[in-house]
């Protein structure tokens, strides 16, 4: 699986592009995910404060 963002909720903080450890999270007005690079680990999913990840 890979994290989803969803464009509605997020405002493009950057706090899951920080949480990322393998820096699979670029914001582009709102975070994108890149699936190939992406671990399915969670840390995006904990720290988004708008609750706009899902994995």
């Amino acid at each position: 699986m890979t994290a989803r963002v969803k464009r509605d909720l997020c405002l493009g903080c950057g706090a899951c592009r920080e949480a990322c450890p393998v820096e699979a999270i670029r914001i582009r007005v709102t975070a994108i995910v890149n699936a190939e690079k992406c671990a399915s680990c969670g840390l995006c999913v904990e720290t988004c404060p708008q609750y706009a990840i899902t994995v």
